[in-house]
């Protein structure tokens, strides 16, 4: 079964794919520029925003999600702007560590959450789940791998970043798999033949 992902993201389909250990299950990147206006109030709000357009244009089965990045020694931010933080990702990164000078390590708790919701041909909402993963902000940049706020995202049980980490290890523990592997539990499931049956 071939399932669209509403991103024009390569990275994140590649990383999808990656965690992916279902064979019958092949995970697509919608095709042409894909940006629809993302302006839900939370994560799950743009993820079906995002879900439901990528629906109408393949009149199929589609799978989006809406991750973010949350400090809590900035109130939760850069949380829903985490993508538009700042032009380009170098800057994102440095205008991160700004916000954040001075504050110790112990004070740089911080999170992701990806939010995915898979809609059907009609756009109805069919399934929805949340993925975590607990981290600090680094003081600095250390890691080549992974994308976007990887290279600060420390991981206190690695003792490394995100970046720092192999594919397959990230693949293990981070939001999107969290998110994403019981998403694919659903869809290869009988529930998901029934669903699909009846609709």
């Amino acid at each position: 079964m071939i399932i669209t992902v509403a991103s024009g993201n390569l990275h994140k389909v590649e990383e999808m794919n990656g965690i992916n250990p279902f064979k019958d299950i092949v995970l697509k990147k919608i095709d042409g520029d894909f940006n629809p206006v993302e302006d839900g109030e939370t994560f799950e709000e743009n993820a079906i925003i995002k879900a439901k357009e990528a629906s109408s244009i393949v009149k199929d089965y589609a799978l989006a999600d809406d991750t973010g990045l949350c400090v809590d020694a900035l109130d939760g931010a850069p949380g829903l702007h985490t993508a538009r933080y700042a032009p380009t990702q170098d800057e994102k990164i440095k205008k991160l560590l700004a916000a954040l000078e001075g504050v110790p390590f112990e004070k740089r708790t911080a999170r992701f959450i990806c939010n995915m919701v898979l809609t059907d041909k009609n756009g109805n909402v069919v399934h929805k789940t949340v993925g975590k993963i607990e981290g600090y902000i680094a003081e600095k940049a250390a890691g080549c791998g992974g994308f976007g706020y990887d290279p600060i995202f420390y991981v206190k049980e690695y003792g490394m970043t995100l970046a720092e980490l192999p594919d397959g290890e990230k693949n293990k523990i981070s939001h999107r798999f969290n998110a994403l592997l019981p998403m694919l539990e659903f869809i290869s499931s009988e529930e998901f033949v029934s669903y699909q049956n009846e609709h």
